[in-house]
């Protein structure tokens, strides 16, 4: 059972999105407390490989309200758990020209916080307006079938 806490739909306007990895997160004492009322915001956050351990940077938990001295800081950088050959696998497939990784959402499973991240190829202009014309095409076709029926 998936609960979700933050969705990046930014990622999937920008980037071609080839492959998901889904990872753990580590947190520190009231980030889990913050996230279970929502307060996340990976909109402007990205993945990057250090050494052998991948970290997400930029990623918003706001304080949590009760926390007091025992807080932590919004932005700090954390680790994602992932597993030694998929590290090794995806910054291999970093380096190569044009790929990047970004978050997708951040949710629980069970009482796990996971991450969804994905292995992306930036979008071009004219791909950007070729999937909003899809998109609308699709949304149409939608709304006339809907028409139709009634």
């Amino acid at each position: 059972m998936k609960k979700q806490i933050a969705n990046n739909k930014k990622a999937y306007h920008d980037y071609f999105i080839e492959k998901e990895y889904q990872c753990g997160i580590a947190l520190q004492g009231t980030e889990v407390k913050a996230l279970r009322m929502g307060r996340c915001s990976i909109k402007e956050s990205f993945i990057k490989i250090i050494g052998h351990e991948a970290f997400i940077l930029g990623m918003n938990i706001s304080p949590y309200e009760k926390g007091n001295i025992f807080n932590h800081d919004a932005l700090r950088d954390r680790k994602l758990l992932l597993h030694k050959h998929e590290i090794t696998k995806l910054k291999d497939a970093v380096q190569q020209a044009g790929y990047t990784l970004v978050p997708l959402r951040v949710y629980f499973l069970k009482h796990l916080v996971k991450v969804d991240i994905g292995l992306a190829k930036g979008k071009k202009l004219h791909d950007k307006r070729e999937s909003i014309k899809k998109r609308d095409l699709k949304r149409e076709a939608a709304r006339s079938f809907k028409i139709g029926n009634l």
